[in-house]
């Protein structure tokens, strides 16, 4: 998902990963099993039909109605029986994988209604089965869950299984054993619950332009048009509706810090901060190197941003930036329009994997042909993007917003590469290591964003191609400070308990200060005050949205690579991602050929190298 853009589904975490080895193999459609399980959810929500499974059920019943608990529970009493029978390595290593099933398919039954949910957030018979699993399912899967991974754990074979394989599972379950609370389930029900409410909130909201009307999404568009009455029009509209809603997103952020921090509470930590790294499993940084990252990017970063902007000024003989003045083509050529229809969103986006790597194209082409994609805005329809996976099918899925801008290419590039993450550990049988960490899982991301637009002649001519990585390079310095400014946010927040919404407000306008670059917002501080409502990770993932800051200095060092030797950059990518999660962070980047760390001494060059491609393709104005 992009940094402005819905993460997974909330079961959707401990995923994705094989050996050791690095998996070279291709995929191809004959690597599909035809023979699924039945799905309950009226299928006339969900964007594909039915979807062939990789591997036929060897634990639970074909017919199994996930959403029904007195069918789940009983698996749930076997397998505790079955833990305590196992007697052998081997047969320790078999239970994991009977879980494993149950809870790939689990997952699968809640990303498909949450699919439903957010492809159709007015339609209540979507929202009804939504809710039905987060309320009558979730809380009662939770316990169970935990009392599995505690039997996993406390078993006298685990010291014997085989090193490294399971060290990072062991590492993992600890974790969430540590961290499981009875008290909390029903707590974070609720805390899904207002999620889901923000989701529709912000789905709902449209404006009425020159007589149609408009989603928000929709009005970005106009934000690129070289006419500065219309820009401005444009930009008040949607800056005004969403104060219209301010006091309403006050109210369901303030429940949520309610709940997060009674979380903190219980499960004996002093903030919700800290309780969220554990819960994340921040084992390899803490709290303190994400405040010197921020440190980082205001030293290296913001003098770029600042360069940047006072040629945007001069080329717009401007005497001051203003909002609606940041999208805007600087020399005032007509807006990037790199598409009309989705379905040439997607055959250049295809165009550009069968360029980039086999075996990359053969994915996206699956895809397509498996309609894993939902791509096109429309009322209705939940803000954002992401890439989920379809556990048991070990399928991804893609939902977004395209509206015919650039950054639709650049979202379609970014979700992709997740989906090439999630089909990469296709083979790997444990859950819970066919998904990395999310800092690992950005870089699949990001690194396909710059690999593709290489290749971006796909949907433009060669001076509009150039005008669009250019833009993206741009983009990368915009970024930073604002991961910086959104993280920051969130540190304060969690670590200021009883502060006032005056508080809050005067905490992000110092963050907006610090971070903000030069902006004139005169005579519009109630929206520069209250601009954080528009990033949905504050209040659907919080803690969530460093990751793509970390994350975007690995893709930089795999582009880097790419630029000296292309074979041998994208052989590490794959290699990287066939890892999974089953291995900690500094190793997943190490295989990706990359450093993870985000010191200065990391910052300064990648930054270095993106303004010296900045200066080469700049244009005389």
């Amino acid at each position: 998902m992009r940094p402005g853009g819905r993460s997974p589904t909330g079961t959707d975490r401990h995923r994705q990963a094989v050996t050791l080895r690095c998996s070279t193999e291709q995929m191809s459609k004959t690597d599909f099993q035809t023979v699924g399980p039945r799905y309950r959810q009226p299928m006339n929500l969900l964007p594909f039909e039915k979807l062939p499974v990789c591997l036929p059920r060897s634990f639970m019943p074909a017919d199994l109605d996930l959403g029904d608990w007195a069918q789940v529970a009983p698996l749930f009493d076997q397998l505790e029986r079955e833990a305590s029978a196992c007697q052998t390595v081997a047969g320790l290593e078999r239970w994991l994988l009977r879980s494993s099933e149950l809870s790939a398919a689990l997952d699968e039954e809640a990303t498909k209604r949450y699919i439903a949910m957010t492809c159709h957030t007015e339609d209540p018979e979507a929202e009804k089965v939504y809710l039905h699993f987060v309320e009558r399912i979730e809380p009662r899967l939770k316990p169970r869950q935990f009392q599995l991974e505690q039997l996993y754990l406390q078993h006298l074979l685990r010291e014997q299984l085989p090193r490294p394989r399971y060290e990072v599972l062991d590492r993992n379950t600890r974790v969430r054993v540590e961290l499981f609370r009875d008290e909390n389930v029903p707590l974070e029900t609720e805390e899904a619950k207002i999620s889901q409410q923000y989701q529709k909130l912000s789905g709902s909201l449209t404006v009425q332009f020159r007589g149609e009307e408009k989603t928000l999404i929709q009005m970005a568009r106009y934000l690129e048009e070289p006419d500065r009455g219309l820009r401005q029009e444009a930009w008040e509209l949607v800056a005004n509706r969403r104060l219209q809603e301010a006091e309403k997103f006050e109210e369901l952020f303030e429940q949520l810090l309610n709940l997060r921090e009674q979380i903190a509470a219980n499960a004996g930590f002093k903030n919700y901060r800290d309780y969220a790294f554990r819960a994340r499993g921040r084992f390899d940084y803490t709290a303190e190197d994400c405040l010197q990252f921020h440190r980082s990017i205001e030293q290296e970063v913001m003098p770029v941003l600042d360069s940047l902007q006072a040629e945007r000024r001069r080329q717009l003989q401007l005497e001051a930036l203003r909002p609606w003045d940041l999208a805007v083509d600087p020399l005032n050529r007509p807006p990037l329009r790199p598409f009309e229809k989705v379905e040439q969103l997607m055959a250049g986006t295809q165009s550009i994997f069968d360029r980039l790597d086999e075996r990359l194209a053969g994915q996206f082409g699956l895809m397509q042909s498996l309609h894993l994609l939902d791509l096109a805005n429309r009322k209705g329809k939940a803000p954002g993007g992401y890439q989920s996976t379809l556990a048991e099918s070990r399928l991804p899925f893609i939902f977004m917003n395209a509206v015919g801008v650039q950054r639709d290419v650049e979202t379609i590039l970014h979700e992709a590469g997740h989906a090439f993450h999630a089909l990469a550990t296709r083979q790997e049988d444990l859950y819970a290591y066919r998904s990395a960490p999310i800092e690992f899982c950005e870089v699949a991301s990001m690194s396909m964003e710059l690999l593709g637009q290489e290749l971006i002649e796909a949907f433009y001519g060669p001076a509009e191609a150039g005008r669009a990585r250019r833009d993206h390079l741009e983009g990368i310095i915009e970024i930073f400070p604002w991961i910086a400014t959104v993280d920051a946010f969130q540190h304060w927040i969690y670590t200021h308990p009883g502060h006032s919404r005056a508080d809050r407000a005067a905490a992000w306008l110092e963050l907006m200060e610090r971070f903000g670059g030069d902006v004139d917002w005169s005579g519009y501080e109630k929206v520069r005050a209250h601009l954080w409502h528009r990033q949905l990770h504050i209040f659907l993932h919080p803690f969530y949205y460093v990751e793509y800051g970390i994350a975007q200095l690995g893709a930089l060092q795999i582009w880097a690579n790419a630029k000296q030797n292309k074979a041998k950059a994208l052989r590490q990518y794959h290699c990287g991602l066939a890892l999974g999660g089953s291995r900690p962070l500094p190793e997943l980047f190490a295989a990706a050929g990359c450093r993870f760390d985000f010191s200065s001494e990391t910052v300064q060059p990648l930054v270095q190298l993106v303004r010296k491609e900045l200066e080469r393709s700049a244009t005389p104005s």
